[in-house]
């Protein structure tokens, strides 16, 4: 187990290194509509993030509410999010979800993660999300980014996702919770990429078991 102090350190150097970098688009999002939070993860699910933002704009335009996605043409919806990938699958849920929370929760999006996971396309990583940069509740959504670099850094043993998300509550600070994704999702896009990380370019290398591992070959 990796100790906190330890875990502390490095979040607070990731932290520094990108303050002033520009934020993912769920983050810029922070504090908008519940709804429109919600539709924006969903598209983001295996797509970039310039994309997502893009799309979303583009959606929010002709359609903000759960309404008007609702009644929206799937085939309407299926072109503006094709960009997303998966925008079959994308849309037919986007319009699933809409209803859902029309007929059971009168429009509004859900503040508790019981309720939203009870809802069929929405995962952990979204509910948590929805729940973080909507409402600003404590917990820490674990996309790939999260899961990977959790694992290479030694803070974790975990197969899947929920049992990262688990494992992580369980040694990361508090204070750090509502921050956390974003670091970690910008810090795997630029530096510690999944496939390649660019071992060479990392602040906190000297914190990682597997650069000695990589420079010992």
């Amino acid at each position: 187990m990796v100790g906190k102090e330890k875990i502390e350190k490095i979040l607070e150097i990731l932290g520094r290194y990108f303050k002033y970098k520009s934020r993912t688009t769920l983050n810029r999002m922070r504090g908008n509509a519940p709804f429109k939070i919600l539709i924006a993860c969903l598209l983001s699910l295996r797509a970039r993030d310039e994309a997502t933002e893009k799309i979303s704009k583009t959606l929010f335009k002709v359609a903000g509410t759960p309404e008007k996605i609702a009644k929206m043409n799937l085939r309407k919806l299926e072109k503006i999010i094709y960009s997303s990938g998966h925008y079959k699958k994308k849309a037919r849920t986007l319009k699933h979800v809409s209803k859902e929370l029309i007929r059971r929760f009168n429009s509004k999006v859900p503040e508790t993660e019981e309720e939203l996971l009870s809802i069929k396309g929405i995962g952990r990583k979204t509910a948590n999300i929805v729940l973080s940069f909507a409402y600003g509740k404590s917990c820490i959504p674990v996309d790939v980014h999260v899961h990977t670099i959790s694992n290479r850094l030694g803070w974790v043993k975990t197969k899947n996702a929920d049992k990262t998300e688990l494992a992580l509550t369980k040694i990361i600070p508090k204070k750090y919770w509502k921050e956390f994704n974003g670091i970690f999702v910008l810090f795997g896009k630029e530096v510690c990429i999944t496939i390649s990380p660019k071992c060479s370019q990392c602040v906190i290398r000297n914190y990682c078991p597997r650069v000695g591992v990589v420079y010992s070959r």
